[in-house]
This record gives structure tokens, sequence and C-alpha cells, in this order.
């Protein structure tokens, strides 16, 4: 992570995503958090570089662990067009780091204060992690469970023919069958792999297996440091038996930080079940679709062309959605639904401010998803200046 925060800053990300824009999307129940100036958003990706190493040389290591999770997890709240399954799943882990003691062995810490030196650690402190590594990726092939990706090989067979200039295995890309052997062995390999590295006779072809798919995925795809991080993550299976504690006292403190984790997993079981109280296609809705798991499912585009009406002259005229998001911000929004609102809530308050009276907002929005025909995302008649959003179901998306 040190190396990911240095190379964020020096590509000028912290300038393009979180200074510049005009406007950002905030999650719901977030929306306090906010970006903060220029010289204070380089000074918190400079304190949060500082934590990523003081973490990775076990050096004030709680502290850095608790700063570097706060400092990580506010800035992946300032604006959601920026989610990655990824991102998110670094806070979790930085969130477990702070309780589990990482720094009692070949660290800063021990070396200035030698009594914090033991050699051997709690099962749970291994267990904990194992079991956020295995929660990813069987909710991620349970995902892969569908018509769409396993029989219609989608969006695989989009994606895979366009890497064919990829060196050495380019040329099989073009492969017909090969999106649907790609289909079907991710989802084998998602919903097996976590019990794979669990039993000992099947953790090293496992662990090969990982390699491999992070590998290929990574060749493949802009997915940054993610597939090295998992990679190194998943050497925690290989944790040697003869250094873990079996059998420890519980201490009032250990109860305390049990109840806390067993909270949080329960949280995690949950969550990316919550689609299940929506009707319509998760894909098309996207309700409950973020923090469940699904890695890369769909191939989805959209255009918004939105229309904000003055109610008291009926005065009405079209906007460049440019004049107020980046590129990156108008792709996402224009194919998430709870984005379109947020930006037309903006674009109310911008033109109100103008003079307007109570400006109306509409949208056009037509998407197309894992390459059918383009069709309208909500209700292009629907005033969503008046639209409120929360976790109830939202009936002003179309169906597809």
């Amino acid at each position: 992570m040190t190396i990911s925060c240095v190379r964020f800053i020096a590509l000028g990300w912290v300038d393009e995503q979180y200074i510049r824009p005009t406007m950002h999307f905030p999650y719901l129940g977030f929306e306090w958090v906010t970006a903060l100036g220029a010289q204070q958003m380089y000074i918190l990706f400079g304190v949060m570089t500082a934590a990523a190493i003081g973490i990775m040389l076990g050096a004030w290591y709680r502290v850095s662990a608790v700063v570097f999770f706060l400092c990580f997890t506010y800035i992946e709240l300032i604006d959601k067009t920026y989610y990655l399954n990824h991102y998110y799943f670094v806070s979790l882990v930085a969130f477990l780091f702070c309780w589990v003691p990482a720094n009692r062995r070949f660290s800063l810490d021990v070396w200035r204060r030698p009594e914090l030196r033991t050699d051997s650690i709690p099962q749970w402190t291994l267990d904990v992690f194992k079991f956020q590594i295995g929660l990813v990726y069987f909710y991620a092939g349970i995902a892969k469970i569908t018509s769409s990706w396993l029989i219609d090989a989608m969006p695989l067979r989009i994606w895979l023919p366009a890497q064919s200039d990829l060196p050495v295995i380019g040329p099989l890309m073009t492969l017909w069958w090969l999106p649907w052997a790609f289909a079907w062995i991710g989802m084998i390999y998602d919903v097996s792999v976590p019990f794979l590295l669990s039993w000992k006779r099947t953790r090293l072809i496992a662990y090969l297996a990982v390699i491999v798919f992070h590998g290929v995925t990574g060749m493949m795809f802009q997915i940054g440091v993610f597939p090295l991080v998992m990679i190194a993550m998943t050497l925690v299976f290989f944790a040697d038996s003869s250094v873990v504690e079996q059998g420890r006292t519980t201490s009032r403190r250990n109860s305390v930080v049990t109840s806390g984790l067993v909270v949080y997993f329960v949280v995690q079981i949950l969550v990316p079940l919550r689609y299940l109280l929506y009707p319509g296609e998760l894909l098309w809705t996207e309700e409950g679709y973020r923090f469940s798991w699904r890695v890369m499912l769909m191939e989805k585009a959209g255009t918004a062309a939105f229309v904000v009406e003055d109610r008291a002259t009926g005065r009405r005229g079209y906007v460049d959605n440019s004049t107020f998001l980046n590129a990156h911000q108008e792709k996402q929004m224009s194919m998430q639904p709870d984005m379109i609102v947020q930006y037309a809530h903006k674009l109310h308050d911008h033109y109100e401010a103008l003079g307007m009276k109570d400006p109306r907002v509409t949208a056009e929005v037509w998407v197309t998803l894992n390459g059918a025909p383009s069709a309208l995302l909500i209700d292009p008649e629907r005033d969503l200046s008046r639209v409120e959003l929360g976790f109830h179901l939202y009936d002003w998306i179309r169906a597809r």
C-alpha cells in the first residue's frame, strides 16, 4: 500500500480525482465526508503513506494501523464514482489490522520495546484474515452462477477478443470457446479456492492457482495493485502451525475483541445479500450492488442528457455535463441510478442559485448492459429534483 499511495500522488490522481472536480458523489449517510482543500488533501495522503510505512515496519504499529484505516476509508468515502471492490477490501483489511498484534516480531516496535516480542501468535489473528479472504472469493463465485455468466459468457465475450494484442497469449484471446472456459473456470475457482487453501493437501496447488488467476487478470485489466494484494494476503493460509497458540485463555479484553469481530463478520456475511430485498435485475438497477463482491460481471455504459426547466417561465435547456463532472464521473453517473439523482439535485441547486424558480430536472438515460441494445434506465418524465434517495425501492428505475 506504500507503493500504491506514492503512485497515486505521483500520477496526479489526488488533484484529478479529489481537488479539481466541482462536485463529488458521497455515499448515502456519509454526505458529511467531503474533499478537503488542495493542501489538506496532499497532507492527508502524506499521513496515509507514513502510516502505511509504519505498518510495514511495525513502527508505532497500532497507531499506524488506525491512522491508515481512517485516512484510506475517508478518502474512499468522498466519491463513490471511484468505488472498486479492491479498495473496499483494503479498507476492511486495514480495519482488521487495527485489532491484531502484528508487530510482535521483526518490527521496530520490538526493537524499541523488547518486552513486546513473542514467538507465537493467537489462532484468531490468522483466522480473521482467512475468513475475510474466503468471503470475498466465495461471494464472487456465487455471483457468477448466472445464465449470463455461464451460458452466455458475458461480458467475457466482449472483453477477451479486445485483449488480442497482449504479448504471447494475445492470439489465444480470439478462440471462440475461450470465454466459456474462463467463465466456468473462474466460477469454480472463486467458489472453491477458500476451501482448497484451508486444506493442507491442496493448499500449494490452490496458491499456484491464485498466482495464475491474479497474474492473468492483472495483465488483462486495469485493476492496479489488487492482484499483488491478493497474492500476498493469501499467504496467511501458510502460517506455521508451530507458532500458533492453541487454547488461549480468555480474558475480558479478548472477549470484547471477539464480540466485536463476531458482529463485524455477521455484517460482512449479510451485506452482500441485501440485494435479495429488491426485485428487478441487480446489474441493471444496482440496488444492493456495491459491497457485494460482484467482480467483473458486467460491461455497462450509458449516455445521459439532462434537461433543466424553470417552473415559473417554462424556459428549459439541455445541460453540458462536462461543466460539472470530469470524464470518469460522467461515465459512472450515466449508468448508475443513485448517482443520476445526486447529479440532478446538484443541477437543481446550481440553477436555482442562478435565479431559476425551483428548477425541474429530468433526464433521458440510455444504457447498454453486456452487449444488449440500449434501453431507458429511468423514467424520462420524472422530476429527479424531487426524488429522495434511501434504502427503499426506486420506482423511477425502468425495467429492462
